[in-house]
């Protein structure tokens, strides 16, 4: 009798619990609940509600109430007869009827079930099937939030009021030349495309678009090698790279050199959610654009952005969904077997899944502005969880000076 086993009934030998070579025995992975969960009581849910977040563009913002659901909370914006934008708690605070079926008066929104009337700052004005149209209504409050509006958004801060910040300003969208307006786009990309103004979210976690901010060699295999040349022939070249901390945020600086010349690009991110990209057409100086890349929930996130233009010129977000074509296509026109030969950043970024197993990634050193950020954010939720104030919502955040730009030499 041999003594030899045949192949098939050799042991499986393990290295810890996988075999090696192969994905038997592979644990399902983990995501960083600490730094995607965004529902009040998380930790950086906790983080996002010390600092101010565009909910609306102004424009848009009428006495048709609409629904908005932002960091896990669903709510309801509105612009009362007065003209003051109001967000309020969905469920009226009477019977649970949503708000959303409400009329708008000079006052405020009245519930269609029983009448009652709430301010913007969610007082209750009255009770019309109570004695007196309410006599008690004052012990009665909607949940509300503060707005403000500024560069043509509504802006909302979320968090406790004792501890409310003012809402920043930014040198690139002040003080506007005869010329020149404000753009404000509501889409969740700019580019490429993976939403319509329809459906302006995107179904995964705000912290893969945040970071992907911070990583600029996406652009040289991504937009350049894999799907074509999508933005411009200079961003294809493969640059030398530099990772900083800056005020209340990271950035980088990447230096590509060129046949025309020597390329400098610096991108900024601020807490929490703030992305500031130099201009994709290249135009020297400045960046003038800012965006926000808002979480829905924890699944989901939208961005909203402002970008200063010359006046009488094609929209700034409808011109740049037109760049990134294959054979003519915008990114909406493409055929699903398509978007497989040229992915985009909402191919890249939804394809980690909602929320990315973070347990399973194997982060290389073209990776360093990732990392940063995490540990950025990371820092932030234990200053508020040790009971410190985080960066960037103090007093002297109040005006931000940009530094992203286009640099040529």
């Amino acid at each position: 009798m041999n003594d030899t086993a045949s192949p098939r009934q050799q042991p499986i030998v393990f290295l810890g619990k996988r075999q090696q070579g192969g994905g038997y025995g592979k644990q399902p992975g983990r995501s960083d609940d600490f730094l995607t969960l965004v529902e009040p009581g998380t930790p950086c849910g906790e983080l996002m509600r010390r600092y101010w977040h565009p909910v609306g563009i102004s424009a848009k913002v009428t006495s048709d109430p609409a629904k908005v659901r932002i960091l896990g909370e669903d709510l309801i914006l509105f612009r009362d007869g007065k003209g003051r934008a109001g967000l309020l708690h969905e469920h009226c605070a009477h019977r649970g009827s949503s708000l959303y079926y409400g009329k708008v008066e000079d006052e405020g929104i009245r519930c269609c079930y029983h009448g009652w009337l709430f301010a913007v700052d969610g007082a209750c004005v009255e009770q019309p099937c109570e004695p007196g149209g309410g006599q008690h209504r004052d012990k009665c409050r909607q949940p509300w939030y503060p707005v403000e509006e500024r560069y043509g958004l509504v802006f909302a801060y979320m968090g406790p009021l004792d501890a409310m910040p003012p809402l920043p300003h930014y040198d690139v969208l002040e003080e506007l030349g005869p010329d020149e307006e404000l753009q404000q786009e509501d889409k969740s990309f700019y580019i490429g495309g993976g939403t319509t103004a329809e459906n302006p979210v995107a179904p995964y976690s705000w912290l893969q678009n945040f970071e992907n901010v911070m990583d600029p060699f996406h652009v040289v295999i991504l937009h350049s090698r894999f799907s074509g040349v999508q933005f411009r022939q200079q961003m294809a070249v493969m640059p030398n790279v530099e990772w900083e901390l800056c005020d209340h945020g990271v950035m980088y600086r990447s230096v590509r050199k060129t046949e025309s010349g020597v390329l400098t690009r610096i991108t900024q991110t601020l807490l929490p959610n703030v992305r500031i990209v130099p201009s994709i057409e290249l135009t020297p100086g400045k960046g003038r654009e800012v965006a926000w890349l808002v979480p829905v929930d924890s699944h989901h996130h939208r961005s909203f952005g402002v970008a200063r233009v010359p006046k009488n010129e094609e929209p700034l977000y409808s011109r740049r969904s037109r760049m990134a074509t294959h054979e003519g296509k915008t990114w909406w026109e493409m055929s699903e077997q398509e978007h497989k030969q040229f992915p985009d950043d909402y191919e890249a970024q939804s394809s980690q899944g909602s929320i990315p197993a973070h347990s399973d990634e194997h982060l290389a050193t073209s990776d360093k502005g990732v990392v940063m950020l995490r540990r950025l954010l990371t820092r932030q939720i234990r200053a508020i969880q040790e009971g410190a104030v985080p960066e960037g919502t103090g007093p002297e955040s109040q005006r931000v000076i940009v530094r992203a730009g286009n640099y040529f030499e």
